[in-house]
This record gives structure tokens, C-alpha cells and sequence, in this order.
């Protein structure tokens, strides 16, 4: 199998097809585009859990694994009260490096008001560069729980900040000495930038108050793959705009050089939401500073299409990330 999540073929054959025992507390179980499990703990309230690895970047690794639970979480309309982390660390790391770490992770949780509730910390020989997987615990009323299988058939969808963000974030970071030989350092040092637009708490909390039917938040295999998950998930349709899909321009021409496609490209701080009230939400999220349009709708039927210049392209379930096919390049040209 390829680097990054595994096929939704695999997921469904040998993962989620083995998942058999079943508690009658547990509301939401594992699924296709399903981040989180929500368990009922009182008539009218839930908690909402979510796990995550970061494992293709060590770039502000602290900050990427606090940020990417807590927006799972807030997919789901909840609260994060807190993370647990597992930090497994390389033969020969450093205490700096350790603490620097947590000093990152510590800093997300303080501006959102997350506690880190515990974890383990290890050096091993099983990694060769730093991996943490984080759990995030969130509560809910019962009655506004969100989930990404929450669709229908009506909805129209809206998408906040840009395609490809994290990825251009973390390429500018991990690539710079390609992208100079192309690109002037004031471009690369904007393209790193773009790791401050990566959390969705905001995102999510303006949309739980205009109203939504599902939430998404895009991360690997971008935005075509979030389009795939959220319509698997909901048993529906979509019919999505090329054009209306926002993409920043660093992005694009990033992308272009390593000859990847930015929708198909990590995507972090971005959240996809269906929605009837799309323009009233399009234009409270401006109001916050947070650039959104509308892409699309939801329709009958199984058929995820990406309309352009007249074209109908069907989208197929996601694969490997486009990041990993960047990261991997040894040479340019």
C-alpha cells in the first residue's frame, strides 16, 4: 500500500468490517469521513473523541497535532476540553527539541482553552523523526451534534479559506531549498505563513450558529477527498464548481512545481459545510475575517462530479495524498 491513509477499499475490507461489538451508549461509530466517535454520558449531553497522527511534517509537529484533533472535534460541533498525546521520538532526540514540542502544543491548547490531559512519551527506534498521535475530548449537547454523514439531498455547500493550505504550509517549510530555485524567499516565507489559517474552531462555531447539516474539515487528500467522504457518508451526491473552489495563488503555483494537484492536497484549515442558509453563512464567516464561497450542492443519486468549462469530471474515492508524492521528489524537472 501506498504512503498516507489507507484506500477506502482496505478501510471498509479490513478495518471497518471487523468492527463488530457494539455498545448502546456509543451514537456515532466508526465510518467512511466519520473523524469522531460521540458517546452519550447524560440525557442531553455527549462527548465527542477523535484521534490523530502527525507524521508528514516535523515542522511545528506541537502545534499541527494540538490544532488537527481540535478541529475533528469542532467538526462535530463541540468543544475540546482537552488532548491526550502520545509523543514517540527518535534515538537522539534532544530535551530542547522535547520541550519545544510541548511548548508548541501548549501554546494552541492555552488560545483555545484545551487542557493537556496526559499521554506517554518514549525514544524508540521505531521512528526515525518524531511522531505524535493525538486524542482529543470534546463535549456536546446531544441535540446539536454534528456529523459529516449529515448531508441532504438540497444543501447547498460552503467552503471556508483555501484548497491545499496545510500542504503549502508544510512544502514551504520542508522544501525551501527546491522551491528557491524557483521562487524569491518573500514567496516561500508568505507559502509558510499559511500554517497561522490552520485551525476550524472558529470556522465551525459561526456555522453551529447559522445552522448547518453537516461539517467536514479537509485534510489529506484535500478537498476532492472531502467532497468524496462527506458524500459517501451521507448517501448522496454532490455537483461542485472547478472554478468556485478557493485556491491561493502560492498555492497553485507550488503545486505546479512540484507537478501535484492542489485540490488532492492536504488541506487543513479548510472546512467543507452543508448548509440552507449558505449565503447568510458565507457572509457571518466574512465578518470574522474568515474568507468562504459556495462550491456546490448537495444532489440525488451517488454521482460526485466536478463541473469545469463545460466538463463533467466523476471524482474517484481518495488516494495517497499528494503531499507524499512532493516529499518524495529527490530531483526537479
Amino acid at each position: 500500500m501506498q504512503i498516507g491513509k489507507v484506500p477506502e477499499s482496505v478501510l471498509k475490507r479490513s478495518i471497518l468490517n471487523k468492527i463488530t461489538t457494539r455498545r448502546d451508549e456509543v451514537l456515532v461509530h466508526p465510518g467512511v469521513g466519520e473523524d469522531c466517535s460521540v458517546i452519550q454520558v447524560a440525557p442531553d449531553e455527549v462527548v465527542v473523541l477523535s484521534t490523530d497522527p502527525i507524521t508528514g511534517t516535523v515542522h511545528d509537529i506541537g502545534r499541527l497535532a494540538a490544532v488537527i484533533t481540535s478541529n475533528d472535534i469542532a467538526s462535530a460541533g463541540a468543544e475540546t476540553i482537552g488532548i491526550l498525546a502520545s509523543i514517540l521520538l527518535p534515538d537522539g532526540t534532544s530535551e530542547e527539541e522535547l520541550r519545544t514540542i510541548m511548548t508548541q502544543m501548549e501554546e494552541i491548547c492555552a488560545a483555545y482553552h484545551m487542557e493537556i490531559l496526559g499521554g506517554h512519551t518514549e525514544i524508540t527506534q521505531a521512528v526515525n523523526q518524531p511522531v505524535i498521535t493525538v486524542t482529543g475530548i470534546g463535549k456536546l449537547k446531544r441535540d446539536k451534534l454534528v456529523t459529516t454523514g449529515g448531508m441532504k439531498p438540497g444543501d447547498e455547500l460552503v467552503m471556508t479559506k483555501w484548497a491545499g493550505t496545510e500542504g503549502t504550509a508544510i512544502l514551504a517549510c520542508d522544501r525551501e531549498e527546491f522551491l528557491k530555485t524557483r521562487f524569491s524567499q518573500e514567496f516561500i516565507d508568505d507559502a509558510k505563513s499559511f500554517s497561522k489559517f490552520l485551525s476550524v474552531i472558529e470556522d465551525a462555531k459561526i456555522a453551529m450558529e447559522v445552522g448547518v447539516s453537516a461539517m467536514h474539515d479537509v485534510t489529506e487528500g484535500g478537498i476532492f477527498g472531502a467532497l468524496w467522504e462527506m458524500a459517501s457518508a451521507s448517501g448522496c451526491g454532490v455537483q461542485v464548481e472547478l472554478q468556485s473552489i478557493p485556491i491561493r495563488q502560492e498555492t497553485v503555483e507550488i503545486s505546479n512545481f512540484f507537478d501535484i494537484n492542489p485540490y488532492m492536497l492536504i488541506s487543513s484549515g479548510s472546512m467543507l459545510i452543508a448548509t440552507s442558509h449558505a449565503n447568510e453563512l458565507v457572509a457571518k464567516l466574512a465578518c470574522a475575517d474568515i474568507p468562504a464561497a459556495v462550491i456546490g450542492r448537495a444532489v440525488e443519486g451517488k454521482d460526485k462530479v466536478i463541473l469545469s468549462g463545460g466538463e463533467r469530471r466523476f471524482l474517484e474515492p481518495p488516494k495517497s495524498d499528494e503531499l507524499y508524492a512532493a516529499l518524495e521528489k529527490k530531483t526537479i524537472g
